[in-house]
C-alpha cells in the first residue's frame, strides 16, 4: 500500500521483501469501512471482486452493529489477505514500484558505516542499506527507509526504537485445518478458557483456542498437537484426526512504538503497533498507515514539503494507534478474563445505546478517527464518500473520485465566479499537487450542507473548511508548501 501511496506521490520507491513467494496464509480476512473507503478513493474496489459483507461485528465477543457508521461501505467485508496483498502488489508495481523478493535486510546506517552503533540521526542525508539477495549481499543507497515488516520488524530493531505497552499474558493459539467436522463458535466462553471454529470458503476450518492459565513464555513455535490438547482441554472435542495447512500464535501484547520516525528512518502497520487482532483491527490500522504516511513521504522525498509536514505523520497515527491499542485492550479483558460475565452483561446493555455503539463502531471501522487541527467539526475527520455536481463531467463526480490521483482537492461550493478566480490563482502558483473543483451548492441534508469550500488532504481527510470567503492560504501553506 505504501508503495503504491508514494508513487502516486512521485516517489521513486524500492520494495525489499524477504519472502521469495507471496504467502498462501490468510492470517487476516476482515476489512473495515475506512479501509474499503480507501480502496474506493484510489479506484482499487473492483479488484476485490464482490466480497462477502455483513453488518454485524463485536466487541469483545459481545455483537454490534456495523452497518450504522456513516460511510457507503459500512459493515465487515471478508477479504483474505492473499488477494489483499496480490491487489494492492499488482497496483504498486502498475505505478512503477520496483519489488524485490528474497532479499533480506541485516543492517542500517550513515554514509560511513552501518548499524544502529553509527547513528541513523548523524545521517542527514540518507540511509545505507545491507542486504542479501539472490546475487549475494549489497548496499544500497536510500533518502528514506520506512519498516513496514511486521511486529517482529526488523528495521525497529536496528533503528533502536523502542516499544512501550503491556506485554503479553495470555496467548491464543490459531490454526486452518482440513478434514475435521466440529460445530462453528463464536467466541464460546468456557469453564477451560475461549473457543472460537468456523468453516472458511475453502472448506477448511480455522480454530482459535486460549487454555487458560497457559504459559506464555514461548520460545518456538506451536505445534498441531498443542493446539488439539488446548482443543481438547477447553472444549473436549478430538480434531487431532485433521491436517493443518498453517499454524501461529498471537497475544494480547499491547506495545506501541515510542516513536514512528527516527531520523529518515520510519515505521508502518505492525512495525509500529503490536495488538491482539480482535475484530481484524491490525491489517485496517496498518493500511491507513501507509495511506496517511505516503503522501507526506512523498512531498519530502521530491522537495515539495512544507516544514514539519513529515512530523504530523507521527502525531496522527500514533495518537490513532494508541485509540485502537486501548480499544483492543479493553475487548481482550472482556473476552479472556475470568471473571467478566457481570461486565459483559453491563457493557452488552450500553452498546445498544446508540451513543455507545456510535462510538466503538467509530472506532473499529475506522472512520471516527480525527486528527486534531481546526474548530470546524469536519476538519481532521475523514470525508468519505460525497455526491457533488461539477463542471468535470456532466454526470457529475463525488469526493471519492476526486481523490483518485492522490492529489489534495481544494472544493469550491460558493458558485461565484470571482472566489473561484481568487481560488484558481492560489492554486496555479503552487508547485504542489494541489487541483481545484468548482462545484454547485450541496443540498440540505448533504454532509456539506452550509459549507463554502472546504481542502482535503489525499489520504481523504479535511484540512480546512470555510463557510463563507475565508482565505485556503494558510492551509495550503501547512499542508503542500
Amino acid at each position: 500500500m505504501l508503495a503504491g501511496e508514494l508513487r502516486l506521490g512521485g516517489a521513486q520507491v524500492l520494495v525489499l521483501e524477504r519472502r521469495a513467494q507471496p504467502s498462501q496464509e490468510s492470517r487476516a480476512s476482515t476489512l473495515h469501512a475506512r479501509t474499503m473507503e480507501i480502496f474506493d478513493e484510489r479506484g482499487l474496489l473492483p479488484r476485490f471482486g464482490a466480497p462477502p459483507r455483513r453488518d454485524q461485528g463485536h466487541f469483545g465477543g459481545i455483537p454490534l452493529d456495523l452497518g450504522t457508521v456513516p460511510s457507503h461501505l459500512a459493515g465487515q467485508w471478508t477479504v483474505p489477505q492473499t488477494q489483499v496483498e496480490r491487489v494492492l502488489a499488482e497496483w504498486a508495481r502498475e505505478l512503477g514500484a520496483d519489488v524485490r523478493r528474497a532479499h533480506e535486510v541485516e543492517a542500517l546506517g550513515g554514509t560511513e558505516g552501518l548499524g544502529a552503533a553509527e547513528g541513523l540521526g548523524a545521517a542527514a542525508d540518507g540511509v545505507t542499506v545491507r542486504v542479501t539477495g539472490p546475487d549475494g549481499p549489497r548496499r544500497i543507497r536510500a533518502d528514506w527507509v520506512v519498516g513496514a515488516d511486521g511486529e517482529d520488524s526488523t528495521v525497529r530493531r536496528l533503528a533502536g526504537i523502542d516499544m512501550s505497552g503491556t506485554p503479553a499474558t495470555r496467548e491464543l493459539l490459531r490454526a486452518d485445518v482440513t478434514g475435521i467436522d466440529i460445530p462453528d463458535r463464536r467466541f464460546e466462553r468456557r469453564p477451560h478458557g475461549l473457543a472460537i471454529a468456523g468453516r472458511l470458503p475453502s472448506g477448511a476450518t480455522r480454530l482459535m483456542v486460549c487454555q487458560r492459565g497457559a504459559a506464555v513464555a514461548r520460545t518456538t513455535p506451536p505445534t498441531f498437537a498443542e493446539i488439539c490438547a488446548a482443543w481438547a482441554t477447553v472444549t473436549g472435542e478430538d480434531v487431532s484426526s485433521g491436517t493443518p495447512i498453517w499454524i501461529n500464535v498471537f497475544t494480547d501484547a499491547s506495545l506501541l512504538a515510542c516513536r514512528y520516525r527516527q531520523g529518515r528512518v520510519l515505521l508502518a502497520g505492525d512495525a509500529a503497533h503490536r495488538q491482539m487482532p480482535s475484530g481484524g483491527q491490525a491489517i485496517n490500522l496498518g493500511l491507513q498507515d501507509a495511506v496517511n504516511l505516503g503522501w507526506k513521504l512523498a512531498a519530502e522525498a521530491t522537495g515539495r514539503a512544507p516544514d514539519g509536514l513529515l512530523d504530523t505523520y507521527h502525531l496522527e497515527r500514533q495518537a490513532a494507534g494508541r485509540e485502537v491499542l486501548d480499544n483492543i485492550a479493553a475487548q481482550s479483558a472482556l473476552l479472556l478474563g475470568a471473571d467478566t460475565d457481570p461486565l459483559r452483561v453491563l457493557v452488552t446493555g450500553l452498546i445498544q445505546q446508540p451513543a455507545v455503539r456510535d462510538l466503538l463502531a467509530g472506532t473499529i471501522s475506522g472512520v471516527g478517527i480525527r486528527y486534531a487541527g481546526g474548530a470546524h467539526p469536519l476538519v481532521g475527520t475523514r470525508l468519505g464518500h460525497v455526491p457533488l455536481g461539477t463542471d468535470l463531467a456532466a454526470g457529475g463526480t463525488s469526493s471519492t473520485a476526486l481523490l483518485r490521483k492522490g492529489w489534495g482537492v481544494l472544493i469550491d461550493l460558493s458558485a461565484d465566479p470571482a472566489r473561484r478566480a481568487r481560488l484558481d490563482d492560489l492554486v496555479r502558483s503552487r508547485t504542489a499537487r494541489v487541483r481545484l473543483v468548482s462545484c454547485p451548492p450541496p443540498p440540505a441534508g448533504s454532509p456539506l450542507d452550509g459549507v463554502g469550500a472546504l481542502l482535503l488532504r489525499p489520504d481523504g481527510h479535511v484540512a480546512w473548511v470555510s463557510a463563507g470567503a475565508d482565505d485556503p492560504t494558510p492551509a495550503l501553506r501547512r499542508w503542500f508548501g
